[in-house]
């Protein structure tokens, strides 16, 4: 524990251990640790999610392990939720535990409480501790207002009412429906664990010295000047994957960039699906044909045996055009030239876009396209900004459906799947995204955003200088200096 000794601030970080929600936070906790002299982070969340987020050491961010909540023995037969719902009974208990079991054998009492929004339970932490709390939103600035709102949004449509009604009550939001928002919200079981603990979070929220987002400026700007209304210290500090500390090292054991380098620019199709979900078998059976008929270059990232999960023979009719690996470095991939022209059919997760990506929104999901990353699709929505493709979107659960409206009929610079399936819009959305004269509007819109979210992170930039408020704030110098 020598460099707990040395430091002069310690900072408690507590991550959502499910989806993508622990790697951008431990983005910004690694910006944060260049930005902030002899401090040191403590970053708790369940051993399953530190084993993977902790690649390699970090000299000044410490993995702990808290509870999982999960029954000794237990075995997963349920659904992907399942996990989800037991964690979500052990908080905050098992954070409270794991935050006294740090402090004993750090020497170090907790100078500032840094979490992922989910966890409501920040504020009465931070209150009992009497330090700061900020508070990290990893999805999109649309699916965040929702939640702050979700009393009067069901007040206006009422609990599992009509889909197709548009939330006009809202401002900038008129093209936005009912069916669009997240489950749990006016639809589904709302005293779900999930819809529990993000209603708690709206209402909680502004109790946080400070709100922090992977996002920048202005990307849905009026949304974004609604919450900065809301919140006295509302901080865009995004996209991290414009800000965030490079690694030296790429592992391509696949050999996937030398791969693309042998293509023209914007020629391949980049199919993910990410770490959650995979669609049923004959949606990748409508996938596979849409490829096969559109013939267009292929590298996918595919979890699992594709002899197995693929149409019979499809490895073998598409093995001169196409690729398969069991995982890439995605944004190197999304940044190559190869990826360029086209898009990404995202059946949205949250990161950078390539030629054609198929991925499943999240805007934590933060940034996938332009350059999202962390919904768990859109989620990601923020890094919406580092590729000039555009995106054809299937949504799966979370805050997806949202974000996919909201690139598709907001931003303009997507797709939304015809019938919300690969079965049905797949060849559809491939052609039009990589052929048709619609790309090219996409396109613009997209290089705008890209322009705008790497100014925001430049020197003197809107996220470099809210980053620098924020690195006042974790330090306990925020007050003295605004007041």
């Amino acid at each position: 524990m020598e460099g707990y000794r040395n430091a002069s601030k310690h900072i408690a970080v507590l991550a959502f251990p499910f989806g993508t929600h622990a790697v951008p936070l431990l983005n910004l906790i690694r910006q944060l640790s260049e930005a902030c002299p002899n401090t040191m982070f403590s970053f708790l969340s369940t051993q399953q999610s530190n084993n993977s987020t902790f690649r390699k050491n970090l000299d000044k961010i410490k993995p702990f392990n808290v509870w999982d909540g999960l029954p000794v023995g237990y075995s997963f037969w349920g659904t992907p939720h399942e996990p989800v719902d037991y964690f979500l009974k052990a908080v905050p208990a098992n954070f409270m535990k794991a935050i006294d079991a740090v402090v004993f054998e750090t020497g170090k009492p907790f100078d500032c409480l840094i979490t992922d929004a989910f966890y409501a339970f920040g504020a009465d932490i931070a209150d009992e501790l009497n330090i700061p709390w900020v508070a990290l939103w990893t999805a999109s600035p649309r699916a965040l207002f929702v939640h702050l709102d979700s009393d009067i949004i069901r007040h206006h449509v009422r609990i599992n009412g009509p889909k197709d009604k548009p939330l006009d009550f809202l401002p900038d939001f008129s093209s936005i429906r009912i069916a669009d928002l997240p489950n749990g919200l006016t639809s589904g079981d709302i005293d779900a664990p999930m819809p529990a603990l993000l209603h708690k979070m709206g209402v909680s929220l502004s109790r946080a010295t400070a709100i922090a987002t992977n996002s920048y400026e202005d990307l849905d700007n009026t949304v974004v000047n609604m919450l900065k209304l809301r919140f006295s210290t509302f901080l865009n500090v995004g996209p991290f994957n414009l800000v965030s500390v490079s690694s030296s090292t790429v592992d391509d054991s696949h050999g996937t960039l030398d791969w693309m380098s042998k293509h023209e620019a914007a020629s391949v199709v980049y199919i993910s699906f990410g770490s959650v979900i995979t669609p049923p078998p004959h949606e990748l059976q409508a996938l596979c044909e849409a490829l096969e008929e559109c013939e267009f270059p292929y590298l996918w990232s595919l979890r699992g045996n594709p002899e197995k999960q693929l149409p019979l023979g499809f490895l073998e009719r598409t093995s001169s055009k196409g690729k398969i690996v069991p995982w890439a470095p995605q944004q190197k991939i999304l940044e190559h030239p190869s990826a360029s022209r086209l898009s990404k059919i995202s059946i949205l997760k949250q990161q950078n876009a390539i030629s054609s990506k198929l991925k499943h929104y999240v805007l934590k999901s933060r940034n996938n396209c332009l350059s999202f990353e962390n919904s768990k699709s859109l989620r990601r929505v923020l890094d919406y900004s580092n590729s000039t493709r555009k995106v054809a979107t299937q949504p799966f659960f979370g805050d997806q459906q949202l974000n996919t409206r909201t690139v598709e009929v907001v931003w303009g610079f997507g797709l939304g799947l015809e019938g919300g399936t690969l079965t049905k819009g797949a060849k559809k959305a491939l052609k039009l995204i990589l052929c048709s004269q619609e790309r090219k509007k996409m396109r613009e819109k997209i290089r705008v955003q890209k322009e705008l979210a790497c100014k925001a992170v430049k020197p003197n930039g809107s996220s470099n200088e809210n980053f620098k408020t924020l690195v006042k704030v974790v330090s306990n110098t925020y007050h003295q200096v605004s007041g």
